[in-house]
Parts: structure tokens; sequence; C-alpha cells
């Protein structure tokens, strides 16, 4: 189930009775959803999931929920598996046979999406970019490639803060300085900004001033093009 983003109101109601119905939570970090729990009220007892344990713990979570447990599970902020934890144990339930829902809430990417001006619809969400600059040059320039070859969607990608002005110079370079695109961050949030301009402004500007807080970036489709010459076909 869905968790804020950061606005502690946004936790619906039926979130809640369901987080209290529970007998257990599945949870990326105890020091995390603990308080925001207590807060409302729910003590139900807590079992991390996170990416480092969550293929070793599928096997006898499988085991509760085929006793007849009912297992709820949340990320930090948002919604889970959306570049969060519990892919495995979701898919795993699955093929068990075992029943699996959900109860929608917030979500960052969907909310920058919102906020950021550009088409909402296609939209791809490609989550974090690899971390380390050659990786991520690589990942872009496939993405070029699929605009080269027609997809014209709207991009949304995570990112920290501290990669956030590297990411923006090597999408500038490898999509176009021109393309329109909006950095969201502290959605939600107190000091919630969204700041709309191109790739190669928005580069420019957070080269020198450090951004803080949760980012999403979302990038507006590819330019319409002339048909693609015979060596970009084949490439």
């Amino acid at each position: 189930m869905a968790t804020p983003i950061g606005n502690l109101g946004d936790l619906s109601p039926r979130a809640v009775a369901a987080l209290k119905g529970a007998d257990a939570i599945l949870c990326e970090d105890t020091r995390v959803t603990g308080p925001m729990l207590a807060r409302q009220g729910v003590g139900t007892s807590l079992i991390p999931l996170h990416d480092h344990n969550e293929a070793s713990m599928v096997p006898r979570l499988l085991e509760r929920l085929r006793g007849g447990a009912r297992l709820a599970l949340v990320s930090d902020a948002g919604t889970p598996l959306v570049s969060d934890p519990g892919f495995r144990l979701t898919r795993a339930a699955i093929d068990s046979g075992l029943p699996v829902t959900a109860i929608p809430g917030p979500n960052a990417a969907l909310v920058a999406l919102t906020l950021s001006g550009l088409p909402p619809h296609p939209f791809l969400f490609h989550g974090f970019l690899p971390a380390k600059a050659a990786a991520r040059t690589v990942e872009i320039g496939r993405i070029a490639g699929l605009e080269r070859s027609g997809l014209r969607a709207t991009l949304i990608l995570y990112e920290s803060p501290h990669r956030l002005a590297e990411s923006l110079a090597a999408l500038a370079e490898g999509l176009g300085p021109d393309r329109p695109a909006a950095v969201a961050r502290e959605l939600t949030k107190r000091f919630e900004e969204v700041r709309r301009a191109s790739l190669g402004e928005l580069a420019t500007h957070y080269a020198v001033h450090a951004p803080r807080g949760e980012i999403v970036l979302v990038i507006g489709p590819a330019p319409d093009e002339a048909v693609p010459g015979e060596a970009d076909l084949d490439a």
C-alpha cells in the first residue's frame, strides 16, 4: 500500500485500517515506518524487507501467507515496487496463487508529471539512471535510440540530489539541450519546488545550485523529426 511522500495527511483512512488489521507490516526501514505508524496509533509488528534481504525472505513470507497471515507491504515513501522493494515477493505470491491486492495512494512520479506542465500521456517511467557516468551515458544512448525509432513519450526519472547536476548534463548532451523538462523536489512538503526549463538551462542552474530533498525529473517527449536515414534505421 502507498504511504505519504512527504505530507503525512496523505495516508488514507483505508490504508490505516489495513495496517491496523495486518498480522505484520513489511517495510524498508523500521526507523522510517515506525514513527509514521505511531502517529496513526498503529501498533502492528514490523518486518524489514529491502533490496538486500527480499530474495531470502520470500520463502518464509509465502509460508506465512499460505497459513492465512495478512501481510501489509509498504516502502519508506510512495508506492511499493515503483523503484522500491516488493516485486519479488509480489511476483512469488501471484505465482503461488495467493491473493494480492493494493491500496492506492501517493506516488512521486505521477505528482511530478501532474505539476510539470509537460504532456501527461504517453509517459515512460524509467526509475533511476545508473550511478556511474559510463553506464549512465550508455543508458541515455539507449533512450535516444528508442526515440530515433519513434518513441514519443514524456520521460520520468528519479534522481538523488548529489547526482542531479551531472545527470542533467548527460541528458542534455544525449537527448538535446533544448528539450523541455522539469525538476520537482520535496513534493507535498513545505518547501515543494518545481523548476521548469530546458535540459541545458536546468543543467546550468543545478551545476551551481546544489538541490536538497527527493527529486523527480520529467522530460518532454522528443520532437517530431523527418524520417530517419538508412544509417539511423540500421542503428
